[in-house]
C-alpha cells in the first residue's frame, strides 16, 4: 500500500484529495506548509508527494512550489506538480527540476489517478533496476582478480568481445566467479550504461518460469493479483544474465528459444507481442554438449547461448591470484566485522597456495572470514585456517568446523569467560569495540552485568 503525501495550503483541497486517493487504497499523509512538505517528506519518506505550486507567498508565480521541489530532489521521491495557474513554461521549468508529470486544478479524477498509478509503477521499476545496476567502476573493479596465466587469456577475450552484443555462455565449477565475469563483460560493454540483470534459473518453479522471464498481467492466472514486470522487460537496453542455465527443464526451453531466435515474447495475459532488446550471457557448471547427447538440453538452444564460450579455470589452476583475492577479503571482512587491519603470514598463505580449493574462491571466501573473526593479532597464522574438519586453538582445545555464527558466539562466551564478565576487556581481547560487542551479544542471547 502506497503512501502519498498531500502538500497544499487549502485544508479542502487536502480533504478531497485524500478521500479520493483512500478510496482507491491509498495511504495518505498531509503538508500544509512549505516547510512541513520538506520535514514530512524527510522524515515519513512517502512514495509519492502531490505538491502545490503555490503556497503562502502568493498565488499565481509557483516559485515556491519550484524551491520546495529543488529541496525534495535530494531525497529521491517521485513529485507530481499541482496548479490551478498552470503554464508550459512553469511545467517545463519544474520537470526539469525533476517533478515526474504535472497536474492542473481543478484535476480531471481519472487523469490524476492514472498519474499517481503510473508514477508510482516507474519508481517501483527504478528500485528493481537499483539492486542490478552494479557498474565495475570505482571501487568494484577491485573484485576483478586475473594474474594467474589462465585469467589473463580470459582478460584479453573479454576485452575483445564485450564490446559486442555476442551471445556468451561461461563455464567453470561452482564458486569460480562466473557471475562478476558475466558483471565485468557488462562493463565493458556498449550497454553499461543499461542495467544488468541476474537470474538463478535454478531457483525459478517451473510454473513460474514464463511469469518471471517475460512477466504477467494481474488476473493472468489464479495467483496473479498485480502486473508483474519479467526479467526481459527489465534488461531492457541492458545485460541479462541466466545463471545455472543447465537447470532449465526441456519442456521450457521452447520458451526461451522462440525469444532467442526471433527476439519477440509475450507477456502472460496479454496478446501484444514485446520485442526484446537485450544482451544474453549465460553460465552453468554442467556439460551441456553431454546434456545434449542425453537428449536433456536442445541442441538449436544451445548454439543460440554459445556464440562464445568462456571456461573459467578452479582457483587450484591459478596459483597467482590467491594472494590478492586474500588481500582483498581481508580488507572485506575487517571492515565488516569493525576489526583493525590484519595481514596473513607467510606460512598461512603457503598453507592456502597448497590447497585444492573444492569449493574454488567461495571456498577461500568463507575460509578467510572466519580467519579474521578467529584472529586476536595482528596477522593471521595457520592457526586460524580451518580447512580441516578440526584445528588446535592457541590453547589445544579442538574447535570444530561450525557455522560462522556459532564461531562468533563461541568466541565471545571464551572472551567473557575470560575476563570474569568485563566486557571493555572481551571487547579487546576480540579486536572490537565495547559497542561492537555489546550488540553481539544481544544478537546471540549472551548476558551480562551491566
Amino acid at each position: 500500500m502506497a503512501t502519498i503525501l498531500l502538500a497544499d495550503d487549502d485544508e479542502d483541497i487536502r480533504l478531497a484529495l485524500s478521500l479520493l486517493l483512500s478510496s482507491e487504497g491509498y495511504q495518505t499523509l498531509e503538508a500544509d506548509s512549505a516547510k512541513s512538505t520538506i520535514i514530512v517528506a524527510n522524515q515519513q519518506q512517502p512514495d509519492l508527494i502531490l505538491l502545490d505550486m503555490n503556497f503562502s507567498r502568493d498565488t499565481t508565480s509557483g516559485q515556491e512550489g519550484l524551491e520546495i521541489l529543488a529541496q525534495l530532489k535530494s531525497i529521491n521521491i517521485p513529485v507530481i506538480l499541482m496548479t490551478a495557474w498552470s503554464s508550459v513554461e512553469l511545467a517545463v521549468e519544474g520537470l526539469k527540476l525533476g517533478a515526474t508529470d504535472f497536474i492542473e486544478k481543478p484535476w480531471n479524477k481519472h487523469k490524476l489517478l492514472n498519474s499517481v498509478s503510473a508514477q508510482l509503477k516507474l519508481a517501483t521499476l527504478k528500485d528493481e533496476h537499483k539492486g542490478y545496476r552494479q557498474l565495475l567502476a570505482g571501487d568494484d573493479i577491485k573484485d576483478w582478480v586475473c594474474h594467474s596465466p589462465a585469467m589473463q587469456s580470459i582478460e584479453q577475450l573479454v576485452n575483445q568481445i564485450a564490446p559486442t552484443d555476442a551471445n556468451i555462455l561461461i563455464l567453470g565449477e561452482n564458486g569460480t566467479g562466473k557471475s562478476l565475469l558475466a558483471q565485468r563483460i557488462h562493463q565493458l560493454s556498449s550497454r553499461q550504461q543499461g542495467p544488468f540483470i541476474s537470474v538463478n534459473m535454478a531457483a525459478i518453479p517451473d510454473n513460474l518460469f514464463e511469469s518471471e522471464l517475460f512477466g504477467h498481467q494481474k488476473g493472468a492466472f489464479t495467483d496473479a493479483k498485480q502486473n508483474r514486470t519479467g526479467r526481459f522487460q527489465l534488461a531492457n537496453q541492458g545485460t541479462l544474465f541466466l545463471d545455472e542455465i543447465g537447470t532449465l527443464p526441456l519442456n521450457l526451453q521452447p520458451k526461451l528459444l522462440r525469444v532467442l531466435e526471433t527476439g519477440q515474447y509475450e507477456i502472460l495475459g496479454s496478446s501484444q507481442t514485446q520485442l526484446a532488446n537485450v544482451r544474453l550471457i549465460s553460465a552453468t557448471n554442467a556439460d551441456l554438449s553431454q546434456m545434449v547427447g542425453k537428449g536433456e538440453f536442445r541442441q538449436d538452444l544451445l548454439y543460440r547461448l554459445n556464440t562464445m564460450v568462456i571456461t573459467i579455470a578452479p582457483l587450484s589452476q591459478r596459483i597467482e591470484d590467491i594472494k590478492p583475492l586474500v588481500a582483498q577479503f581481508i580488507s572485506q571482512f575487517c571492515k565488516k566485522y569493525n576489526k583493525t587491519a590484519v595481514t596473513l603470514n607467510q606460512q598461512a598463505l603457503s598453507i592456502l597456495q597448497n590447497y585444492p580449493w573444492p569449493g574454488n574462491i567461495r571456498e577461500l571466501s568463507h575460509v578467510i572470514e572466519r580467519a579474521v573473526l578467529l584472529s586476536t593479532g595482528d596477522e593471521i597464522t595457520p592457526q586460524q585456517l580451518i580447512l580441516d574438519n578440526v584445528v588446535k586453538n592457541e590453547v589445544g582445545n579442538a574447535l570444530p568446523l561450525q557455522t560462522l555464527e556459532q564461531t562468533e558466539k563461541q568466541l565471545i562466551n571464551q572472551a567473557m569467560e575470560k575476563t570474569d564478565g568485563q566486557v571493555i576487556e572481551a571487547a579487546k581481547l576480540l579486536g572490537i569495540s565495547r559497542n561492537a560487542l555489546y550488540r553481539r551479544m544481544e544478537k546471540h542471547g549472551i548476558e551480562h552485568d551491566t
